[in-house]
């Protein structure tokens, strides 16, 4: 069975889920409408610059969810997804996903973003697999902190492999559609990379090695 790996941040969607998580929290006054949005604005530069550190980003994000309970979380996520995700999902993404599903393929979002803000985007996109940087959970909550390898660079790879050996799957006939230079680690071990409205970094990266560059925007 083949592959068929999808990154989900300005990939299938025409944003990014993590950041406009932190910005919705923030427009409603769940969180402080200055300060917070500035250090989730300056990670967010970091990202699209390939210069972010994980833990750090980490540690900031995932705290709202170490302190709330669970059902106002799930609420607030419905909402969110209302009325920010489902006006950034693209239609050419959502073709992209039935092209390979009709063609038989596996389908696999790996994202960095984390488990919480991501399963319900998946399932909404009709996609089973998941892997995804975890929340940790004690007592039916979560505490707030991350674990396991963040699935982020070359996280994506340590991850994706283990997954593979548990799945008796492998990556030969693999794709891997991704926006970010981030993701290089991965482009690099699947038989057809493929950049998506690429990142200025990642569309030279993909110019020089002949890698297919497309564009899922209308």
């Amino acid at each position: 069975m083949r592959l068929a790996l999808f990154d989900l941040d300005n990939t299938l969607l025409g944003g990014d889920s993590d950041h406009a998580w932190g910005d919705w929290l923030c427009a409603r006054g769940i969180l402080d409408g200055a300060t917070y949005k500035a250090r989730n604005d300056a990670f967010y530069q970091d990202y699209l610059a390939g210069r972010l550190n994980i833990a750090d980003y980490l540690n900031f994000s995932l705290e709202i969810l170490g302190r709330t309970e669970m059902a106002q979380l799930q609420a607030w996520h419905e909402q969110f997804m209302a009325e920010c995700i489902e006006p950034i999902i693209l239609p050419k993404g959502l073709a992209l996903l039935e092209r390979h599903r009709a063609a038989g393929d596996k389908l696999v979002i790996i994202t960095a973003t984390n488990r919480f803000v991501t399963a319900p985007i998946a399932a909404r996109l009709g996609v089973d697999s998941l892997l995804a940087t975890e929340c940790e959970m004690a007592g039916g909550r979560y505490t707030g902190r991350t674990t396991d390898v963040p699935c982020f660079k070359e996280g994506k790879v340590t991850r994706l492999e283990r997954w593979l050996g548990e799945q008796g799957l492998s990556l030969e006939g693999s794709s891997f559609y991704s926006d970010s230079i981030n993701d290089l680690p991965l482009l690099e071990r699947v038989t057809q990379p493929v950049a998506v409205d690429p990142d200025p970094s990642l569309r030279a990266e993909a110019g020089k090695r002949g890698w297919s560059i497309i564009s899922l925007r209308d």
